[in-house]
């Protein structure tokens, strides 16, 4: 790259020349392909972490992962700004370095992921009124289908010609993990026996019957998982195997998910991300799709860690949804948030969020607060407990499309944070999710005392979940708290979000009179970071029927020895097992160790 640079010097003339061009398109690229190359080498990094049981490391070889894109990122608009300040002053110089990229990546292997890459420095360089698709991205201009890598990214195993049990045998140590099994011939079996189950009474091989395996293992939390399609004629069934450690270091298979509900908790957007071997991302994203038809690329892209990719396909979708649909931008149903203003396309299944200008009593934290905490759960495993939040700068919103309700509210308490530009409101900085039904909603138009009793017993596990991976969530209330489309309850507000290690739980001393019982002020000094689990329960349930089915399996919630005992295994580097789906699913469950 150097060598390039050097020939151009500082050309700052109004016109560029085609070598000028493709010196900077290159430039670009150049920045990209040493981000791809680390990117790979995280996910080569994560095997190593698996085999060793380093589980302290893949946290944060992850935070790494994510920080690198930006790092690249900003070295690559140094060297522009450097070499090439002609970029920055004349916007038309960018439709013939967009021509000249497209030119170089043609045949690119991540060329979706160079396009965004693209527009990541471009969007530094240029002012916003030159994001048009004559100089950066808006519409992607390569296909991205039959890409071909140095290496099939499935392999496919054939059942009726060698057996099922010896193809499971083959897909099991087919990934040369250095780590001995703790008894395969075990885990072949109980496989073989739920691959039958999940067969149709009328089943029978045809001969396009096989297993297809994508080639590098999903590695997340203490868990690597091998993805699998079994086809059989024109059905596609997922398989699903997460491969586990025990004590000792030796692997097991943990269970075999095959039913759509499981499969897609797995690769839900509260789990992201994972960390996977890709040469070509689309060809990964294709396959997951055969499997999950329901998730979008926005998901798939977002869950391999590839956020800025996912990103990049969620705000186009967002701006071909507002071309076709006529609905207006409306404040989103439920509590209204003391610190976030959340608003709402009713046709569109998100939600968008800013941060106020002025917080409600009794919050008392400041903008740069609240953005840590988003920053903290970024970099942080959700365990499948914590909504995936996209964060966008100057965001555009047709004013046409706003509710007066809403304008009014963004105008009386997010006013720092508006410009109208046109026809346009933009938005200075906004996160946002997938939206979902909030807790407190939920249980109150429950259909039947059997999904109330799930919703509120999961309610409990994911507050278990959360301390496991030393979150503490700290505004508890049931309407931070949704329920996705698979019934799992996911916490979504971040602002007083804090870690386990941070707090201090305490027991409540006793009352030392009458009076001391009626006051309404504590009779016990409160230190910034004490923590009262005995006075949970009113905010978690106020009804006392709930609050006994919460308390069937979560007593323990509302004890500080339990808090304590979490937070001591914390800091002793002892993780918990967090699975993904039901614990009955486990075979050690299911069929006894």
């Amino acid at each position: 790259m150097n060598e390039v640079v050097s020939k151009i010097g500082t050309q700052t003339t109004s016109e560029i020349t085609s070598s000028d061009a493709q010196a900077i398109a290159r430039t670009i690229l150049d920045g990209f392909e040493k981000h791809y190359h680390r990117f790979r080498e995280f996910s080569n990094e994560a095997m190593t972490c698996f085999e060793r049981a380093d589980w302290a490391r893949v946290g944060e070889a992850t935070k790494e992962r994510i920080l690198g894109y930006e790092t690249r990122v900003t070295e690559t608009v140094e060297i522009l700004n450097k070499h090439f300040p002609g970029a920055a002053k004349n916007a038309r110089w960018w439709p013939d370095i967009k021509s000249a990229y497209i030119t170089i990546v043609m045949n690119h292997l991540q060329s979706e992921c160079a396009e965004t890459f693209y527009n990541s420095v471009a969007c530094r360089v240029l002012h916003r009124d030159y994001y048009n698709n004559r100089n950066i991205f808006w519409r992607p201009a390569l296909s991205v289908e039959h890409l071909h890598g140095s290496s099939p990214t499935y392999r496919s195993y054939y059942p009726p010609t060698h057996g099922l049990r010896r193809c499971l045998l083959q897909i099991l140590t087919g990934f040369n993990i250095n780590n001995s099994f703790q008894n395969l011939r075990r885990d072949i079996r109980r496989l073989e026996q739920t691959i039958i189950k999940h067969r149709a009474k009328t089943w029978k091989a045809l001969p396009s019957h096989q297993i297809q395996v994508l080639t590098s293992l999903f590695f997340r939390n203490k868990a690597a998982y091998i993805v699998c399609r079994i086809i059989n004629g024109d059905r596609t069934q997922a398989l699903i195997i997460p491969l586990m450690q025990d004590k000792s270091g030796k692997v097991f298979v943990d269970t075999a998910l095959m039913r759509d509900k499981d499969v897609a908790i797995v690769f839900s957007f509260s789990r992201a991300y994972f960390m996977v071997h890709m040469e070509v991302p689309s060809a990964y994203v294709n396959f997951l799709l055969s499997i999950m038809p329901g998730k979008s690329q926005v998901d798939l892209y977002a869950m391999l860690g590839l956020q800025k990719q996912a990103k990049t396909l969620f705000y186009r979708e967002m701006q071909f949804h507002l071309r076709h649909s006529q609905d207006n931008f409306q404040i989103a149903p439920g509590v209204r948030g003391m610190v976030m203003l959340v608003f709402t396309l009713p046709s569109f299944p998100f939600v968008f969020k800013l941060i106020r200008d002025r917080f409600y009593p009794p919050k008392t934290s400041s903008r740069e607060d609240v953005q840590g905490k988003y920053q903290l759960v970024k970099f942080h495993d959700r365990v499948g407990r914590m909504a995936d939040t996209l964060e966008y700068s100057n965001v555009a919103i047709p004013l046409n499309r706003i509710d007066p309700a809403l304008m009014d509210e963004l105008n009386a308490t997010a006013e720092s944070s508006l410009e109208i530009v046109g026809e346009n409101l933009i938005i200075e900085h906004i996160y946002i999710e997938r939206r979902m039904e909030p807790l407190d909603r939920y249980l109150a138009h429950a259909s039947s005392p059997a999904m109330r009793r799930r919703a509120i017993r999961d309610f409990g596990q994911a507050i278990r979940d959360l301390a496991g991976a030393n979150i503490f969530p700290g505004d508890m209330l049931k309407k931070n708290f949704g329920v996705t489309r698979t019934e799992r309850v996911v916490f979504y507000d971040y602002d007083e979000i804090s870690y386990i290690t941070d707090c201090n739980f305490r027991h409540i001393p006793p009352a030392r009179s009458y009076e001391d019982e009626i006051s309404d002020t504590p009779w016990y000094s409160i230190g910034p970071h004490d923590v009262f689990p005995e006075s949970f329960a009113p905010f978690f349930f106020a009804n006392q029927q709930d609050l006994a089915l919460f308390k069937e399996d979560h007593a323990d919630l509302l004890e500080a020895d339990w808090w304590n005992s979490m937070k001591e295994d914390i800091l002793a580097g002892r993780q918990t097992d967090v699975f993904p789906y039901p614990i009955k699913r486990r075979f050690s469950v299911r069929y006894g160790s």
